[in-house]
């Protein structure tokens, strides 16, 4: 009687494709097409079956997905990305989509490889693989993605700002997504506001520094060069552009670092000079990864859902291969929404928030 009651608790307890339909508002017919990687689905009811798969924490059997795929699609991730927070969010969202539509996913790191190297590796992948999922910076090489193509690999980069009809993508709004956090700062009291890039080899560096000149000129306050400073998506960098920052005649009150981990430098440059944060200076990065909550104290900062795009740019992958001939087949510009972040890096600057004794007569 006790051994049943369990097996009837665990049974109660499993989800199943009908739950995954009835929280979808769907038919389990389609969430089944959406899981296998089916053509046909309208995506606003594709997106709403990946977000049920997720928050109810769906998982197939995996036997019966990849009969149903009637193959085991091998892909690969390949990666040469200096952040190991960002990196981390990657590889999760695309093991758990990999693992989901019964997919081999191979995982790779072009990081000591030159740029003839990297093309050499491309031809020799090609030959092993259905689809490759490219983040940045390898999604940005013309050179790489033309090897994939040309050898008849399907290619979905994520964070990449540049869309074109030869590859899809997933992404998010970089430039928006700046203009919000330092709009967050602006509304804050701040006026000199200094910026740290990103990498200039990144198509979403650029978008995210019109952002942050977009801000400015909507609020009205001039752009000062000097308050720029380069930065390439390391603590390193940032720990250089912070220190210069802080240097010019007429410091910033207020840092945004295009990165998490250059934010991170940031506040470390900051408690080491002596500065509290915030109150001396806001710190504000990029991301919303692990370093974010890893410094003291948190960093306030833009969600880029980078688990969610990995997911979804593995579903995208899929479909492209297993329904090449779909006449809904076409590249796909998927962006996903951000979020900012609030956390306790950020005050009104101290100039604003003291006040003048008044002389007694």
């Amino acid at each position: 009687m006790k051994n049943s009651h369990k097996a009837v608790r665990r049974k109660a307890s499993a989800v199943t494709i009908d739950d995954v339909a009835a929280h979808a508002g769907v038919s389990a017919m389609t969430v089944s097409r959406v899981i296998h990687g089916h053509a046909g689905v309208r995506e606003g009811n594709r997106e709403r079956v990946m977000r049920s798969v997720r928050e109810l924490d769906y998982r197939p059997n995996l036997a019966a997905s990849a009969l149903a795929a009637a193959q085991h699609t091998c892909i690969a991730l390949i990666y040469t990305n200096p952040s190991a927070s960002y990196l981390r969010e990657l590889l999760v969202g695309a093991l758990r989509g990999s693992t989901r539509a019964a997919a081999q996913l191979v995982i790779a790191t072009w990081d000591d490889l030159g740029a003839q190297a990297r093309r050499h590796a491309a031809r020799q992948l090609s030959g092993s693989v259905a689809g490759v999922i490219l983040p940045p910076p390898l999604c940005e090489s013309t050179a790489i993605v033309d090897e994939f193509l040309a050898a008849g690999v399907a290619v979905v980069s994520i964070a990449s700002s540049h869309f074109s009809d030869r590859l899809s993508c997933v992404r998010i709004d970089d430039r928006q997504a700046s203009h919000d956090v330092v709009s967050h700062l602006i509304a804050h009291g701040h006026t000199r506001i200094g910026y740290i890039t990103g990498d200039p080899n990144q198509t979403a560096s650029a978008h995210r520094w019109q952002g942050y000149r977009d801000a400015l000129a909507d609020a009205g306050i001039g752009y000062d060069d000097a308050l720029v400073q380069p930065g390439y998506f390391t603590y390193r960098s940032g720990l250089e552009a912070a220190e210069r920052l802080l240097n010019v005649d007429a410091p910033p009150s207020a840092i945004f670092a295009s990165n998490d981990d250059m934010a991170s430098a940031v506040v470390s440059v900051a408690h080491r000079r002596g500065l509290v944060v915030p109150g001396d200076l806001s710190v504000v990065g990029f991301d919303d990864t692990s370093a974010s909550t890893m410094v003291w104290p948190e960093l306030t900062t833009v969600h880029q859902p980078v688990s969610d795009m990995a997911d979804t740019a593995i579903d995208m992958l899929l479909r492209e291969i297993r329904h090449p001939a779909s006449p809904a087949r076409g590249t796909v510009n998927h962006v996903l929404a951000h979020r900012l972040i609030t956390r306790a890096s950020v005050s009104a600057p101290w100039s604003s928030r003291w006040k003048p004794a008044i002389a007694r007569p």
